[in-house]
């Protein structure tokens, strides 16, 4: 699938459809500046072996970037993906790792667990700083030996399994804090990828809400109205604290009470920069082009004045 936002183009995942995700979770944008030069250092990274540390603000994406680098790598197994907050901590060591049958009581089968399952392929891990410390290491002995033993098993299983891991805190803090093992942070920052919070990628902003807005408009069976330029400054300007996850349930909203061919400001529901402002920057923008610097300076200058009175 693919989808055409501003003339801008989305990588979305083929198996879309199939996918348990959010909507967000299955289109990736690179239109801003900050988020080429992530795919540049993306697709470098890709390629390789190494484990992988996204770290980004929650709802920002970072399971898109794990699934990509699965994409563009040559791995021909699964992508594994798991919130290592939902893994209950009485039988972490069996998800993670699977057990042998008999182990636990009506256990008839043997289970690979989300480990064993990546065999071949990628395990992502959502949020690795929720890992039990005991699993930390167990983790950290599965990644450097290339085997596993499943609970209950005599003898350890090899895997093959590459290791892509995010989090929205600083795990060095975590370590100084003795809350997180040294050795798999030291580990996993052999690969390390920073994703910007969507307020300091602008850029993508716009392509991310038309792709928001078609494909809930396709759901809904409803026209796919028009993004005015007064809502684009607005959506523009927001700080977006939610990151990609409140743009999609914003322009979720929009569509649902908009009630012409434009999505304008008022159907956003969100706070809109004094239209004062929004003229001094438009004059700024064409001063630009044509005017002198002193005029620049003298524009810039009445919009920091503003800044501070806001």
């Amino acid at each position: 699938m693919s989808f055409e936002a501003f003339g801008q183009p989305l990588l979305t995942f083929p198996d879309a459809e199939k996918s348990p995700l959010s909507i967000r979770a299955k289109a990736l944008v690179f239109v801003d500046p900050r988020s080429r030069q992530l795919r540049l250092e993306l697709e470098q990274l890709a390629p390789r072996s190494i484990s992988v540390l996204i770290r980004g603000e929650t709802g920002s994406g970072k399971e898109l970037l794990a699934r990509h680098i699965h994409r563009a790598s040559d791995r021909g197994g699964l992508f594994v993906s798991v919130n290592c907050g939902a893994i209950s901590p009485t039988y972490a060591d069996a998800e993670l790792f699977g057990y042998a049958a008999g182990s636990y009581s009506g256990s008839a089968s043997s289970r690979a667990g989300w480990f064993g399952s990546a065999n071949g392929g990628t395990l992502y891990l959502d949020e690795i700083g929720d890992l039990p410390l005991p699993i930390q290491i167990k983790l950290l002995a599965a990644l450097e030996n290339h085997e596993v033993t499943r609970v209950g098993a005599q003898q350890p299983s090899p895997v093959d399994v590459r290791l892509v891991a995010a989090t929205s805190i600083d795990l060095a803090q975590a370590v100084a804090a003795g809350k997180f093992h040294e050795r798999l942070y030291h580990y996993l920052s052999e690969g390390q990828l920073e994703l910007p919070a969507l307020r300091d990628r602008v850029g993508d902003i716009l392509s991310l809400s038309e792709y928001f807005l078609g494909i809930y408009s396709q759901r809904l069976d409803l026209p796919v109205p028009l993004i005015s330029e007064a809502a684009q400054l607005v959506l523009e300007r927001h700080s977006w604290p939610g990151n990609t996850r409140e743009l999609e349930n914003v322009i979720h909203f929009a569509l649902l009470v908009s009630t012409g061919d434009e999505i304008l400001p008022e159907h956003l529901n969100l706070p809109e920069v004094p239209v004062s402002l929004v003229q001094i920057e438009q004059q700024i923008a064409q001063v630009s082009k044509n005017g002198t610097a002193d005029e620049r300076s003298a524009l810039k200058d009445l919009l920091e004045s503003f800044s501070r009175m806001l």
